[in-house]
């Protein structure tokens, strides 16, 4: 008894000591790896990190698939965009910085050029606006043909949003009156309702990258401000052929846009009335099984804004925008003012409270003469995509739809189908506030799982991290693509 109690200490110590072994042996191993990790350099962990993103956002993108050659119509109006380096510009035309910055509702001379470009260049901050005096607007134009490095592509949301929609694989139906030339830039898939035009309007696109100066003015973040003379445009002059071919078509959705190019137009009295008329009442014709959606833009006419909300915001059920037109549509609607300037990069916790007041304001809004009720909101920043969808609705694949839109963000600024890491960035922190709420919860950010999506009340929020190009190829645009690229795989 007592040589066997014996044994079975010594095996005890036997076991003791191997096992000491075993854990000393893991704890050199588990140093060393750490060692390791910690001797590598910085870049590369970064890369390391990035490929997770990419790699999870590109299978999410493709978890869902799309519906067969859908259709999608879309209106109004179009133009060309000429790019340019707006400092660049300022300096040939001999345009200084000014001394204060200011902001106004049109553009009638140099100066107010200079301050307002100041104005929402300091913020980082897109903006677009009406140049109403014509002599300067083509002066201007007459230094920008001389540019090496200007460049004219496509432009206005209508067409741009068209394109992006036929380069998915939809069937599309574009209100809007082109030139030849603008015609044979359109992809395949696409018909034209309006007849063609021999003139395009132009559209100056001053772009400017992250941390520029003009005098003692920087920029937070790579942005540009647009100005415009049109004469096509604000007046919706597509309305009537695309409202005659609406029906025949049979879309799965309808999308509009373009609208803020009746901000400060110098319309005669009730004619902007009459347009926005004309058209509620196409949006009221619409069959309630076909998805509609109004992507915002830069609004400054608070008239304008008014009748926005009363002509067309009723009538949708999807509402598209950037960070600084959520801020403007949120004032709007909860205290009847504009918001001109707004956080150029906001917090996930910001937007997605604006989004939820939005969201009830709009749910509650009076249903007189309204078939529909918002049921998707996708807002696009800098560093993630937001969408919103109301449970039961319809709309599908939201998961998905926020990573396309983010991929897009990338794959439409570094102007690549490809995403070189070595030219992206993650803005987004290790985690987030669901809101600014006290006590809110707060949800980790997760390389190999990048889209968060969760539940609250009737309707279902997902966030997407964008992989930030840092070699800016385009600015303008970018919304157009990334809302058209979220909207495709949810109808």
């Amino acid at each position: 008894m007592w040589q066997s109690g014996l044994a079975r200490q010594r095996q005890h110590v036997k076991m003791a000591s191997t096992s000491s072994v075993v854990a000393g042996f893991v704890s050199v191993v588990a140093l060393i790896a750490a060692l390791v990790y910690v001797r590598q350099p910085p870049d590369v962990i970064l890369r390391d990190r990035l490929e997770k993103v990419l790699l999870s956002l590109l299978k999410a993108e493709k978890k869902a698939s799309m519906a067969p050659k859908p259709r999608v119509a879309v209106g109004f109006g179009a133009c060309q965009d000429a790019f340019v380096d707006g400092l660049e510009l300022f300096d040939r035309y001999n345009l200084t910085p000014p001394a204060l910055t200011a902001h106004y509702d049109s553009i009638h001379d140099q100066e107010q050029l200079a301050q307002m470009f100041a104005y929402f260049f300091n913020h980082g901050a897109a903006a677009e606006r009406y140049m109403d005096n014509t002599t300067l607007f083509r002066d201007l134009m007459d230094i920008v043909y001389k540019m090496p490095n200007a460049n004219f592509a496509l432009g206005g949301n209508a067409p741009v949003m068209a394109n992006r929609f036929a380069a998915e694989g939809c069937n599309v139906l574009l209100g809007a009156h082109l030139s030849s030339g603008l015609k044979e830039v359109m992809r395949e898939g696409i018909t034209v309702t309006g007849e063609e035009i021999e003139e395009d309007d132009i559209h100056l696109i001053l772009e400017y990258p992250r941390q520029s100066s003009w005098g003692k003015y920087i920029s937070p973040r790579a942005n540009r401000f647009i100005v415009h003379s049109d004469r096509n445009n604000p007046s919706l002059s597509s309305l009537e052929s695309f409202s005659s071919m609406l029906t025949g078509f049979h879309p799965a959705l309808v999308v509009v846009g373009g609208i803020q190019m009746m901000d400060n137009f110098p319309f005669t009295a009730g004619e902007r009335e009459a347009r926005l008329k004309l058209l509620q009442q196409m949006l009221v014709s619409i069959p309630t099984e076909t998805k509609t959606h109004f992507e915002l833009a830069s609004f400054t006419e608070q008239a304008l804004f008014e009748d926005v909300l009363k002509y067309i915001v009723p009538y949708m059920d999807s509402l598209g925008m950037n960070e600084q037109e959520l801020p403007n549509l949120y004032s709007m609607l909860h205290g009847g003012k504009i918001t001109l300037i707004s956080d150029s990069s906001p917090r996930v916790a910001m937007v997605l409270d604006h989004m939820r007041k939005v969201w009830a304001t709009l749910q509650k809004a009076d249903s007189a003469g309204s078939k529909r009720r918002l049921s998707r909101l996708h807002v696009h920043t800098l560093a993630f995509q937001a969408i919103m969808t109301k449970k039961g609705s319809g709309w599908k694949n939201t998961m998905s739809a926020a990573a396309k839109a983010s991929l897009t963000a990338n794959r439409h600024v570094c102007g690549s189908l490809e995403i070189d890491l070595g030219k992206a960035v993650v803005l987004m922190d290790e985690s987030f506030s669901t809101s600014r709420q006290e006590g809110s919860s707060r949800i980790p950010f997760k390389e190999n799982r990048p889209v968060s999506c969760w539940e609250e009340y009737d309707y279902e929020i997902c966030i997407a991290p964008v992989l930030v190009c840092t070699e800016v190829r385009h600015t303008a645009g970018g919304g157009d693509n990334i809302s058209s690229a979220g909207l495709v795989l949810q109808i």
